[in-house]
């Protein structure tokens, strides 16, 4: 495939896709070919993402857990999300039953902006095959599909994880590129502006960002935009691909390092690729030395 659907190809499958793609491969067990399904049940303050995964979940999908499996230790110096080490990302990503060869899907209940953490990290470390089910269980559900309860454990995988295929930036790399490239804040505008900040010891935003919510990436029925409506939104925040494939140094933050992750797969869709601050907002307003901005400019 090449031209419009391909960068959306590599990042979102439909559920119809999906479902087909279970049924050629011979049903949902990843040793009959079929990708492995990953469930990421989390939200900011969501405490009971296992009950949830419990109670229904797509069929043989394993639950993920995103404070555990899918972040280090948080800490005032690194963020509340910080990146999980090569070798702890290689345990969870084995006990999930991942192999070299494998592919995966991912999903959520909250239109991909939780999965899109295990989707960036799977790419981070190498995994060229992983796509985020787009609208994830609604739109599933909405489809007719069946779920299944019950948790879902598959033997173990062998996958190496091997770091370092998707750009990071550190603090220092976030400020310079908010003057000499795009930095996008991909937190709700209230955060952004200063007004409300629930969770992290300073509200603001790095100066020199731009605000670009991560909930507009998505329809109100939690897909994401068509290509043509993401192209128009980033070109709207002065990005779009230049001449020979050439764009804009661009990097995306959050509050720790999730939602940015979905912000960078609505870009990918776009084609415009972007480097994830990975400590964001949660590692930036604990550093005393680190300014802030408030209101609705730069």
């Amino acid at each position: 495939m090449t031209g419009e659907g391909a960068a959306r190809s590599q990042v979102l499958v439909g559920v119809a896709e999906l479902a087909a793609d279970l049924r050629l491969s011979g049903g949902p067990d990843p040793a009959d070919g079929a990708p492995v399904l990953l469930d990421v049940r989390w939200a900011l303050g969501m405490t009971d993402g296992r009950e949830r995964y419990l109670q229904g979940h797509l069929p043989d999908a394993v639950y993920v857990d995103l404070e555990s499996e899918l972040a280090a230790e948080a800490s005032p110096e690194e963020g509340r999300h910080p990146l999980p080490s090569a070798s702890s990302f290689q345990r969870s990503a084995r006990a999930w039953g991942l192999r070299g060869s494998s592919r995966v899907v991912v999903y959520d209940t909250v239109g991909g902006t939780s999965a899109a953490r295990a989707w960036w990290l799977l790419r981070y470390f190498g995994v060229e095959d992983v796509r985020i089910l787009d609208g994830g269980l609604p739109a599933w559900v909405r489809a007719g599909y069946a779920l299944e309860s019950g948790d879902v454990v598959h033997a173990p995988g062998d996958l190496v994880a091997r770091p370092g295929h998707l750009p990071v930036l550190d603090a220092d790399d976030a400020a310079e590129l908010a003057e000499t490239g795009t930095l996008l804040d991909a937190r709700a505008a209230e955060r952004y502006r200063g007004e409300s900040e629930p969770v992290d010891p300073r509200a603001g935003h790095v100066p020199g960002a731009l605000s670009a919510p991560t909930s507009e990436n998505l329809r109100e029925d939690g897909t994401f935009l068509d290509d043509e409506a993401l192209r128009r939104r980033f070109a709207d925040l002065g990005l779009a691909s230049g001449a020979g494939g050439d764009v804009l140094a661009v990097g995306v933050y959050c509050g720790s390092g999730v939602t940015a992750s979905h912000e960078i797969a609505a870009l990918a869709c776009a084609g415009i690729p972007a480097a994830l601050y990975a400590g964001s907002w949660s590692q930036w307003s604990n550093d005393p030395s680190r300014p802030e901005a408030t209101g609705d400019r730069p």
